[in-house]
């Protein structure tokens, strides 16, 4: 039988390093669109402001799952992987608005 407390700690270690990396990333975007005048004028801020929301929720949650020396630590990890997954999503969007270069 797995240890589970080695267990969450090994995801959320994962969590916790990926989404402050992507949480970086997207802090240079929605920077860089306000240095460039473009925030204005296109969707692509608020697609990154909604994933640099869940990414920052991501890893607090993460941080917490490690910190946390019980069962809690488990649940904090649940809920900062559906966060993860949702910020990826929404950095994939953003991705693609600037790649295809949507802006209204």
């Amino acid at each position: 039988m797995p240890d589970t407390e080695n267990e969450n700690i090994g995801h959320s270690s994962h969590i916790l390093n990926t989404s402050s990396n992507l949480l970086g990333l997207c802090f240079i975007v929605l920077t860089s669109l306000h240095v460039l005048h473009l925030a204005q004028a296109s969707i692509i801020d608020e697609f990154t402001a909604v994933a640099i929301i869940l990414l920052m929720a991501s890893s607090l949650l993460s941080f917490l799952a490690l910190r946390s020396k019980t069962k809690r630590g488990l649940f904090y990890e649940k809920i900062a992987d559906g966060f993860f997954l949702c910020g990826l999503i929404s950095v994939f969007i953003t991705t693609m608005l600037i790649a295809f270069g949507v802006i209204r």
